[in-house]
């Protein structure tokens, strides 16, 4: 379904407080440094009424008032993100602000979206995409013709991961509920502290945009119920006896996935000479040595690279032990290194000189965000009907996210055009969608997207998805 949202308004919310002389200069971490300069965003549903028309619900300006009085007093609290990035050292945290825009959907209810709840369509519910401009962090109220809205929010990933955004979007709904008599509700002041441990660093050469390609990428969200999951978790058990544990949920829908990826990215006259490889994510708070609280923001993430067999199989065998294994080698002594800076630089150039020279390197970023508070978000009015993921920008990306009940996951994946038409058409694949719709829709097909034409590959972003 295509949207059609109209942007009404436009403005800067500040710090309801100014932010005082000694922290107006907000040190980069390294990590924040090497990421790519590029936004990751949500949308969150809420139907205000709970689907009942008969139940009053708040006037818009009601509701775009109280947003943006909280969230002129939680940017005190996370105030870089009202601050301008400067030479990609620092930020100056200088309480210019943050942009905060009002948009009508016209001809679509909130209902008739959640069918078929497309990722292309979903980037036109949040105020920036693509390469980042001035702000780190923009929020759009878009509202619906049935009275439903959106709150789409756009981050910078050169302050943030997938942990920190959704710090920031829980402290928000506790500030909101605060305002409305809550006086429960919690808000845990973040931690500024990630360029201690990963000092900013001068560089010469590095270019963190470097893995831009122009052809095009499309994103698509899959749905995969519990009891497929099961299954499919049975069926690793089954095939690769030597595992110790049990492989869990997104482990396995990883390694179908890849393989099915595998099986789509050959070539047409079926010589593959190809490399595959794979990149997990991984939170390193719980890997410093005390443990870093949650609430440190910034990015703190690692990765993981293995290169399994790649037979494109519909189940790759290896798979899973392969990627434990290298997930295990993030440990403590992986963080030390980091923080040398060095080592990891030299990694990131050469990795850099490999998509220079053209090498056939098929790369997959798998990434979840499965037992995130995602649906945490209730600025008032209740928890979120639903939480969307706007398309991606870069080809190989598989982002996992729980869905607000029933136990299974969505998958949004984003590859190359010519990739999607084979995967997509992938029997193996189709055989184990679940309903697509977010309500009570039938639809059983993979979700159409726009296509991006911005970034979509390379390393551009490596460490950027969470």
């Amino acid at each position: 379904m295509k949207l059609e949202v109209q942007v009404s308004s436009k403005e800067n919310i500040k710090p309801s407080s100014p932010t005082p002389g000694h922290l107006r200069y907000h040190p980069l971490s390294f990590l924040d440094q090497i990421n790519s300069p590029s936004y990751f965003c949500f949308v969150h549903f809420y139907e205000l009424n709970g689907g009942d028309s008969q139940v009053t619900q708040p006037e818009t300006s009601e509701i775009s008032g109280h947003l943006k009085k909280s969230l002129a007093e939680v940017l005190t609290l996370f105030y870089p993100l009202a601050g301008r990035l400067k030479d990609n050292l620092y930020v100056h945290c200088n309480d210019e602000g943050i942009e905060y825009l009002e948009a009508r959907v016209n001809k679509t209810t909130l209902s008739d979206l959640l069918d078929d709840p497309i990722p292309g369509e979903l980037t036109k519910l949040v105020p920036f995409e693509g390469d980042v401009n001035e702000f780190s962090l923009g929020v759009q109220l878009n509202i619906f013709e049935c009275g439903g809205v959106a709150i789409g929010i756009s981050f910078s990933h050169k302050l943030t991961d997938g942990l920190s955004m959704l710090m920031f979007i829980k402290a928000w709904a506790a500030t909101s509920r605060r305002a409305l008599g809550d006086h429960q509700a919690e808000i845990e002041p973040p931690q500024f502290v990630s360029a201690t441990f990963f000092p900013p660093k001068i560089f010469t050469q590095h270019d963190a945009s470097f893995g831009m390609r122009k052809n095009k990428v499309t994103t698509k969200r899959f749905v995969f119920d519990a009891a497929n999951i099961e299954d499919l978790r049975a069926k690793y058990v089954d095939l690769d006896k030597p595992l110790i544990k049990r492989p869990s949920r997104v482990e396995s829908l990883s390694a179908f996935l890849w393989s099915r990826i595998v099986a789509a990215s050959k070539d047409d006259d079926h010589v593959d000479d190809k490399l595959y490889r794979v990149m997990n994510v991984v939170n390193l708070r719980p890997l410093f040595n005390p443990p870093l609280p949650q609430s440190v923001f910034g990015n703190l993430v690692g990765i993981s690279i293995t290169s399994p067999t790649s037979s494109g199989a519909e189940y790759s065998s290896g798979f899973i032990k392969h990627s434990r294994e290298q997930i295990s080698n993030i440990t403590d002594d992986y963080v030390k290194k980091l923080h040398q800076c060095d080592e990891h630089l030299g990694f990131l150039e050469r990795y850099a000189d490999v998509y220079k020279r053209g090498e056939s390197t098929v790369t997959s970023m798998f990434s979840s965000i499965c037992k995130f508070p995602l649906y945490d978000s209730d600025f008032g009015w209740g928890r979120p009907t639903y939480v969307g993921v706007p398309a991606f920008s870069f080809a190989n990306t598989i982002v996992f996210v729980d869905p607000k009940e029933g136990g299974g996951i969505e998958v949004h994946v984003c590859l190359r055009e010519e990739v999607m038409v084979k995967f997509e058409r992938d029997p193996k694949l189709l055989s184990r969608l679940s309903l697509s719709s977010v309500g009570s829709g039938s639809i059983k097909k993979p979700i159409q997207t726009r296509s991006v034409k911005s970034g979509s590959g390379g390393f551009k972003g490596l460490l950027s998805r969470f």
